[in-house]
């Protein structure tokens, strides 16, 4: 999910929000017990809690903290207004300081409040996340960059960065916590719901994040060849290694339908009410759709 650094309405920013639900029969999920979801921040294995996120406009991305004996790693910022609520739910269970926040991606629902952790921590992020931030005029860029894998050694810990390919953008980072078996997806995956209720869908970012539909199902591929056992998703529920692969499976399903609809003479106008995706979970045509239309229409010719 993103946010410009320009003021944009809020219905623009639940769009490009980026959440899954799936039907009963398809997904094995749900939404963490009572609503309206909670926010307080939660222990997930030892030395490793969760901050919850649901949607870029109220709650911003899930934030992974990585309890260390030198200092906190933190994953993703949310929005700029929810700083304070961050560095007081780290104080909640360890007094080490913030040392390294890691960026899945450029998405100002990912890095609103980078700007206020640079004066005392570091921000890592993949090369082109950078680069995606510096041509929007995002604040906070971060300072350490990336190719391929990068990690970072803080007390008992060693936290990995991986750029596995394309999804939702061309910067997409993975963060890995191999003594944990646990993984942060960021937009690559994403579940469940907004805060206030309404299913989300994938968003492949194909303007200022250069993202890939076409790409994405082999980007998942590759980080399901990854050892983990449990995934935090950019947004919603923490879900299992079976959940990442039924996510996985719908994209590629979306992805056979429009080659599909492509290859049966069908045109981008009529893709949306065409090319149903509801039994996915996803009721309405993801934004972006159209965008994959072209770039798997230009992939065809």
């Amino acid at each position: 999910m993103r946010r410009s650094s320009t003021a944009l309405p809020d219905v623009v920013l639940l769009c490009v929000a980026a959440v899954v639900l799936a039907a009963a029969r398809i997904m094995g999920g749900q939404q963490p017990t009572g609503e309206p979801f909670t926010t307080a921040i939660t222990r997930l294995k030892d030395g490793l809690f969760v901050i919850p996120g649901y949607d870029g406009a109220a709650t911003g991305g899930n934030v992974a903290v990585r309890v260390t004996s030198e200092g906190i790693i933190i994953v993703d910022s949310k929005i700029p207004q929810l700083y304070d609520d961050i560095v007081a739910k780290v104080k909640s269970v360890s007094p080490q300081p913030i040392r390294y926040v890691l960026n899945t991606h450029q998405h100002g629902d990912h890095t609103g409040s980078n700007a206020r952790f640079l004066p005392h921590a570091d921000i890592l992020m993949h090369r082109n996340a950078r680069a995606n931030m510096i041509a929007e005029r995002l604040a906070g860029p971060g300072r350490i960059v990336y190719n391929d894998q990068q990690s970072v050694f803080l007390g008992n810990a060693e936290v990995q960065m991986r750029h596995l390919g394309r999804g939702h953008t061309n910067g997409d980072s993975v963060v890995y916590f191999p003594d944990l078996k646990t993984i942060h997806t960021g937009d690559l995956v994403v579940w469940g719901k907004r805060s206030q209720g309404t299913a989300l869908t994938p968003f492949m970012d194909y303007t200022a994040g250069h993202g890939s539909g076409k790409e994405w199902v082999g980007t998942l591929d590759k980080i399901l060849a990854l050892d983990f056992d449990t995934a935090i998703p950019g947004h919603g529920p923490i879900l299992t290694r079976e959940q990442v692969r039924q996510f996985r499976d719908r994209m590629q399903a979306m992805n056979d339908r429009v080659a599909a609809h492509i290859k049966g003479g069908g045109t981008k106008g009529d893709l949306e009410r065409r090319v149903k995706l509801d039994d996915l979970g996803w009721p309405t045509a993801p934004v972006g759709l159209d965008g994959l239309f072209d770039e798997l229409s230009a992939a065809a010719r």
